[in-house]
């Protein structure tokens, strides 16, 4: 196997852990100098889409949101990242992993996320540095 597709296969594996699917459109929010990269790539290797910033104005799969104890309010933070979300859409949100600068207490998401509507259905290890809580809407209401 060449460098490249093993380089492709991790990155491949990354986003396909996390449940990313070909064709699926991932908005980015919460972009900074310290976001995975390599997670990055692996989720648009996946999707075969490059991930769309916080402008982008069409409904998105899903919403990567990076997220650090010092960016505010993360119930405003959740509330926003459902806007763009079409029907079975979600968010991951990224978190510092514990013990690296900007950690967000599990505790904390957890009552962020409920007060938002949200509900927590996986948390992984997402990166080197980054956690990850997979957060759902409730189902639409018919």
């Amino acid at each position: 196997m060449s460098a490249t597709a093993g380089q492709a296969q991790t990155e491949r594996s990354l986003a396909e852990r996390l449940g990313f699917k070909p064709d699926q459109v991932v908005q980015e929010i919460g972009f900074d100098d310290d976001v995975d990269e390599e997670l990055r790539s692996s989720v648009e290797a996946v999707t075969g889409n490059e991930l769309v910033d916080e402008d982008y104005g069409d409904v998105v799969d899903v919403v990567l949101l990076w997220w650090r104890e010092g960016d505010g309010d993360l119930f405003d933070g959740l509330t926003d990242a459902q806007v763009p979300l079409t029907d079975g859409g979600y968010i991951w949100l990224l978190t510092p992993k514990a013990g690296r600068e900007g950690h967000v207490e599990p505790s904390d998401i957890g009552e962020a996320a409920r007060s938002a509507g949200l509900t927590q259905t996986k948390s992984v290890s997402a990166a080197k540095e980054w956690s990850g809580t997979r957060l759902v809407p409730p189902k639409a209401r018919k």
